[in-house]
């Protein structure tokens, strides 16, 4: 995590091992829930090994894959943790997670102490809506195809890790219908 946050070149040395002092070390299981719908965000957590998949329940109560989040990145209820309301999201553990979390309080903390923590979350905050913007427009603009061989090109490891229902979910097909995508592709 301290590679990764220095990475950005905003925090110092010391804000970064501040950071460090603040998390707690934490575990869940395969099928554990980082959070799940109805509660509030209350915290942010780095992902230092595993996979967690991000899903709500549609009007029809089928599940929406809509994220998936590796190691070496953050995870939270984004919308939850800033107004505090209750979130219609699901965070699910694909494999066993090592995180780790620190509190909301803490970070706030963090943000009253340092003009470089303001920035640091802003500039996740923006890289976040960036990837969100491009999610949404291959969505709408794309081919299941197209969409697939943009996965299969920009994140080979999700094709390895990911279950196919939660991938057809994710890539807004059914899993037949993604099964015929691989088919013609692999020919």
């Amino acid at each position: 995590m301290k590679n990764y946050l220095a990475t950005f070149g905003i925090l110092t040395e010391e804000e970064i091992d501040l950071f460090e002092r603040k998390v707690v070390r934490k575990k869940l299981k395969k099928g554990d829930f980082f959070i799940k719908e109805g509660q509030t965000c209350q915290e942010v957590a780095f992902v230092t090994s595993g996979l967690f998949r991000s899903f709500y329940y549609s009007s029809l109560e089928e599940e929406v894959t809509y994220c998936f989040t590796f190691s070496n990145s953050f995870v939270n209820a984004y919308s939850s943790f800033l107004s505090q309301s209750k979130t219609v999201e699901n965070i699910q553990a694909l494999t066993d997670i090592e995180l780790l979390s620190i509190p909301r309080h803490e970070i706030l903390q963090l943000e009253q102490s340092s003009v470089n923590w303001l920035k640091f979350f802003k500039h996740i905050a923006e890289q976040e809506y960036i990837q969100m913007e491009k999610r949404i427009f291959l969505l709408q603009k794309e081919s299941a195809e197209k969409r697939y061989l943009d996965l299969l090109h920009n994140h080979p490891k999700f094709l390895q890790l990911i279950p196919l229902n939660f991938l057809a979910s994710y890539l807004g097909i059914s899993q037949r219908h993604l099964s015929r995508i691989r088919k013609s592709i692999s020919n």
